[in-house]
């Protein structure tokens, strides 16, 4: 800031004194030499051995949890540092319940803003505990850092550019709030005492009968045997459910998104996984839209390992309002990759009649199927035998953040 601007002073002091031939001039310009030069040097190794770190106290928090941003700045040398200022990005998004922030350049994130001040080997830790009241995968950083001498003449920034990451998992609700009753979930998808041939676990093979599916022919044992083969497979009582999500809020032909049915669908998903999962499905999600940074759609196999709720949980927590493909293509494409005895839930806000017709299609071939709307006007759709359930905005905000988190109780 103040450049060589000290130097061309003390040089016209000089030049004064000996022209005016005052010694007291000449003192004056040997102090503001040495002031400027001390100052500058100061500026220069302000910012050499300084350490600084942010830590989260949790990296996956679910809605509505705090979590705390811990700032620790170190002063690494013998030089002190009168003062130092560090501006943090952190998104805008969180509550920020203890301390101030700034209109920030990014416009995802707002500035927290600190001012320390170092003695020599010194270190100070801050700590601001933060809401989590939205969904999402969020952004920490980065940091810039400013220092400079005692007399401010000199100043020195440094960007530091490593960045921590906080995912807020969607909120999961009891059934019950969402209009759906859960002693018989969805309507007729409870068969889970139904006995079904598991399509994963092979009990053997056996000769081939007319009508048999050419999926199930063991082709190494025809190849070696010299007649078709067809494989035998484990009887089952899990019923595998597959929930298909629909992020379009919008109806064709025009664009845009309403955050709030987005919102809405996103907690419906994760709260009937939480259940489905707890009452011994195997559950598998997919959505009408990309993973965080990958070409291929949210897809995520039913299963009933210890992790499917989390794996859940984190693909619909960075979920965004951007369609890839059309939902009824996404549930006749997947459906084929499903047993038949599976459930296919599928929930939207916009039941599109390509989507309708691809159902009722489903359920007249005796497949499961159940669709759920969401949204402040209940979908006019034809029973024809399909189970439709609706979930009223009603249930939005202000009653959602006065539940409690279910997962894990």
């Amino acid at each position: 800031m103040f450049g060589n601007l000290w130097l061309f002073i003390t040089i016209l002091l000089c030049l004064a004194s000996l022209i005016l031939n005052r010694g007291l001039l000449l003192l004056v310009a040997a102090l503001f030499f040495l002031t400027g030069g001390v100052a500058k040097l100061w500026g220069n190794y302000c910012l050499r051995r300084v350490e600084y770190h942010r830590k989260l106290s949790s990296e996956r928090v679910f809605f509505g949890e705090e979590v705390t941003l811990e700032v620790e700045v170190s002063n690494r040398k013998p030089l002190p540092l009168p003062w130092i200022q560090i501006d943090d990005e952190i998104p805008k998004e969180l509550t920020l319940l203890k301390g101030k922030t700034t209109p920030s350049r990014f416009a995802t994130h707002t500035t927290l803003s600190n001012l320390f001040s170092l003695s020599w080997y010194h270190k100070v830790k801050r700590r601001y505990p933060l809401q989590c009241r939205q969904r999402g995968y969020f952004t920490f950083g980065p940091a810039e850092i400013r220092s400079g001498d005692f007399f401010g003449l000199f100043t020195r920034t440094q960007d530091v550019e490593l960045v921590d990451h906080l995912m807020v998992y969607p909120k999961i609700l009891p059934l019950e709030k969402l209009g759906i009753p859960s002693k018989q979930p969805l309507g007729d998808i409870r068969t889970r005492n139904h006995i079904f041939q598991d399509p994963v676990l092979t009990a053997g093979v056996r000769e081939y009968h007319f009508g048999d599916s050419l999926k199930r022919i063991h082709w190494k044992s025809t190849a070696r045997l010299g007649q078709l083969q067809t494989k035998v497979f484990e009887p089952t009582t899990t019923v595998d459910m597959g929930i298909f999500m629909d992020v379009r809020t919008v109806a064709l032909p025009h664009w845009g998104n309403v955050p709030e049915l987005l919102e809405l669908v996103i907690v419906t998903a994760a709260s009937i996984s939480n259940y489905a999962l707890s009452e011994g499905y195997r559950v598998g999600l997919y959505v009408n839209q990309n993973r965080e940074n990958s070409a291929e759609l949210i897809r995520i196999p039913p299963s009933q390992h210890v992790s499917q709720m989390k794996n859940i949980l984190e693909a619909l927590s960075p979920v965004r309002p951007f369609e890839m493909e059309s939902i009824s293509s996404l549930v006749i494409n997947e459906s084929r990759n499903l047993p038949w005895g599976s459930t296919l839930v599928v929930i939207t806000a916009i039941p599109s009649k390509e989507l309708l017709a691809a159902l009722f299609q489903m359920k007249r071939t005796g497949r499961k199927v159940a669709l759920i709307t969401v949204g402040d006007k209940e979908a006019a759709v034809s029973s024809d035998g399909l189970i439709v359930y609706h979930v009223s905005s009603d249930v939005m905000w202000d009653k959602i953040d006065t539940l409690n988190v279910m997962a894990g109780q």
